[in-house]
């Protein structure tokens, strides 16, 4: 069984109006987009080893007989959620798809301020959990710098329609 027909299909669903616009091979392969989505799935994968370290440190808090609140095991489970979102959104970023470009480049930014509201909210998850936010935090805006590059904006640019 193929994948891909699968995937494209998914991408139809996740790229909206952008589904089936590609940039070109030749943009693809250049040295700064390569270097810039190296840099990215280096600081994901960063991210997802700070979601699953959350998730170790709350399983040894309850070994060890302490309450870990809900907010905490949620918090979990949503940071691996959205960590393998942002890995399937710069895979096909990565491939071409402009649309993964966009998802990943909105995403990186509106997390971050979702996280950081999150974390201040007084009493809500344990100190340890805090500074894991922020920390997530700070690599997903580094993500959201790389995106912002002006090589990667004119990169994935939308294409400017006939007259």
């Amino acid at each position: 069984m193929k994948l891909e027909p699968l995937l494209l299909r998914l991408d139809r669903i996740a790229g909206g109006s952008r589904a089936s616009e590609r940039i070109s091979e030749e943009a693809r392969a250049h040295p700064r987009t390569v270097r810039a989505f190296r840099a990215v799935t280096i600081l994901l994968l960063i991210e997802l080893l700070l979601g699953i370290a959350a998730v170790v440190i709350a399983l040894v808090l309850l070994g060890r007989g302490e309450h870990v609140p809900l907010s905490v095991w949620t918090r979990s489970v949503v940071v691996l959620g959205m960590t393998a979102t942002l890995f399937y959104f710069s895979w096909r970023a990565q491939l071409g798809w402009a649309w993964g470009y966009s998802r990943l480049r909105l995403f990186s930014k509106i997390f971050p301020v979702v996280t950081l509201v999150l974390a201040a909210i007084p009493g809500f998850y344990p100190v340890w959990m805090i500074t894991e936010q922020i920390i997530f935090s700070l690599i997903l805006i580094g993500v959201a710098d790389y995106l912002d590059s002006d090589h990667m904006r004119d990169t994935f640019r939308r294409p400017t329609p006939p007259t």
